[in-house]
């Protein structure tokens, strides 16, 4: 609740301080993204070194003490792009030693015939925020302002670690290696660059995070100049996305058996493609609204059985450091909407997004037939 009501918040404060600007909403995402990339890996050796609950609270309090310094600097009025920038550069370090971990914590929940129900309704339930919590933050802003919305957010992540003290499970470390973190790194590397299966997802989750989730870094901006939306109508499309995602990925959790899951991981992010290229056109919230559901769905769709299939074809014992390769693909996501984002400056955000959903679509299909083994994938 509190990471999705924070992209609303954060995207629509660069907005009000950079005059609407598609490229510099695209540079404060990145402040996000570069530690995702970067420093995800020492986050995947200490998810197999160190007990991921531990990890899972501690980037969790991180989050609440730096949001709640972004809070104060704008309630006093003061705030600048580099304060943003530099506070997200925090928060998406935090967000690389968190994420490993919480999502390698699933399977030590449940057992592994239950990992793809068990990881799809988690990302329900998250998904099921971004319907909340977008909507919820655009209607806020208009009543609290952007540092009260802020507020609310750090309270929101102090909940988060009274939760998590609560769970059982993730208290005790997976691995007890005692070579170098270097050395650890490496191995975890060499795992999943000599495993072809595991090979073949990770570039088709780099191609869907580079070409396809620019539009969630640009959605502001589109919304301001195809619909003339407030913050208001940016927290509706936000929902609508996230109702979306809430849809596939309940679909997913209530299968019990999918016997061809590499076809219906491409025709997902196929789907995707399109539907983005054609949303990216829309010219009202009649049109845009079931596209962006249908965008929000098969995305949700690809992402949790990606992310499954990564779990099961890893052993628990390198699971949190191939996890963390796989952070690193969603950490380029705000490196992939740079270029975007100047082609939205230069021409309109609909360009973009409409470039971007064809090579999606396109790049897709090229790994399909380039990749045979990954269409055979159980």
């Amino acid at each position: 609740m509190a990471m999705n009501m924070l992209f609303l918040t954060r995207g629509w404060l660069v907005l009000e301080l950079t005059d609407d600007s598609p490229l510099m909403l695209a540079l404060a995402m990145l402040s996000l993204g570069l530690p995702m990339t970067f420093v995800s890996l020492i986050g995947g050796v200490l998810a197999d070194r160190v007990p991921r609950k531990n990890m899972i609270i501690f980037a969790q309090t991180g989050n609440a003490v730096v949001t709640s310094v972004l809070a104060t600097l704008d309630l006093l009025d003061v705030v600048q792009f580099w304060h943003v920038f530099v506070i997200g550069l925090a928060n998406g370090t935090l967000m690389a030693f968190n994420m490993p971990s919480r999502q390698a914590i699933v399977s030590d929940i449940v057992p592994e015939r239950r990992l793809l129900n068990a990881v799809a309704l988690n990302n329900s339930g998250m998904n099921l925020t971004r319907i909340v919590a977008p909507a919820a933050a655009g209607l806020l802003i208009i009543a609290l302002d952007t540092s009260g919305v802020l507020y609310l957010i750090v309270g929101l992540y102090v909940l988060s670690v009274a939760a998590m003290w609560r769970l059982r499970a993730g208290t005790q470390p997976k691995g007890t290696s005692k070579k170098g973190m270097g050395s650890d790194i490496r191995e975890g590397v060499s795992y999943a660059l000599n495993n072809p299966t595991i090979r073949g997802l990770m570039a088709l989750a780099f191609v869907a995070v580079i070409f396809g989730m620019s539009y969630m870094t640009l959605l502001p901006a589109w919304g301001r100049e195809a619909l003339d939306a407030g913050s208001a109508g940016l927290g509706l499309l936000l929902a609508v996305m996230g109702l979306g995602a809430l849809v596939g990925t309940l679909i997913l959790a209530s299968m019990a058996r999918i016997r061809r899951r590499g076809v219906l991981l491409i025709a997902a992010c196929t789907i995707w493609g399109i539907a983005l290229a054609i949303f990216s056109q829309s010219p009202s919230y009649v049109m845009a609204v079931p596209l962006l559901f249908l965008v929000g769905m098969v995305s949700a769709v690809f992402m949790s059985l990606n992310m499954t299939l990564i779990q099961l074809k890893s052993p628990p014992e390198v699971r949190g450091r191939v996890m963390s390769l796989s952070m690193m693909t969603f950490g380029l996501m705000p490196l992939g909407s740079i270029p975007f984002g100047a082609v939205a400056e230069w021409t309109e955000t609909s360009t973009a997004l409409l470039v971007s959903g064809l090579l999606l679509a396109v790049m897709t299909l090229a790994l399909a037939f380039g990749l045979p083994g990954l269409r055979r994938t159980k």
